[in-house]
């Protein structure tokens, strides 16, 4: 039996229906498939005494990886090692919960060198978003605190 099948394009603007509706299909299938309800968030900041948000380090922990998603230190306050020690606060809440690496991406205008001097490796570069432009996913193996 032969259907009738819609296929459609969006160039700009896409429905929220049909973003929700695909993120709750994938949403699905993946919990099928891996115990995602276990992901956890993880998340540290810094603060001036009145407190006053310096900067903050956000991300999540699944088994025995934690990926950092964001990393912000704000204008005014960066080349004052805040990055550093949001890091070391986030490294070691990974490390407390279990985690063994830590994984991250990071635009090449952004701070790849700020990472390698952390002890992050470049585990790939995806080139091609604009000239001169690479995105880098970097790792970093922890010593585990806690199983």
């Amino acid at each position: 039996m032969a259907e009738n099948l819609i296929l459609s394009g969006y160039a700009e603007d896409c429905p929220s229906e049909l973003l929700a509706a695909i993120d709750a299909g994938l949403h699905a299938h993946n919990l099928a498939a891996a115990p995602l309800d276990q992901v956890r968030s993880l998340a540290v900041d810094i603060r001036l005494p009145d407190g006053a948000l310096l900067g903050g380090a956000l991300g999540r922990s699944w088994g025995l990886c934690c990926e950092l998603q964001q990393l912000w230190v704000r204008e005014d306050r960066r080349g004052q090692g805040l990055g550093a020690t949001l890091m070391r606060a986030f490294e070691a809440q990974a490390a407390a919960r279990g985690c063994e690496l830590i994984y991250l991406e990071t635009f090449s205008f952004q701070a790849p060198g700020f990472y390698r001097r952390l002890g992050y490796e470049e585990a790939a570069c995806l080139e091609g978003f604009a000239p001169g432009l690479a995105k880098y996913l970097m790792r970093k193996r922890l010593e585990c605190a806690a199983p």
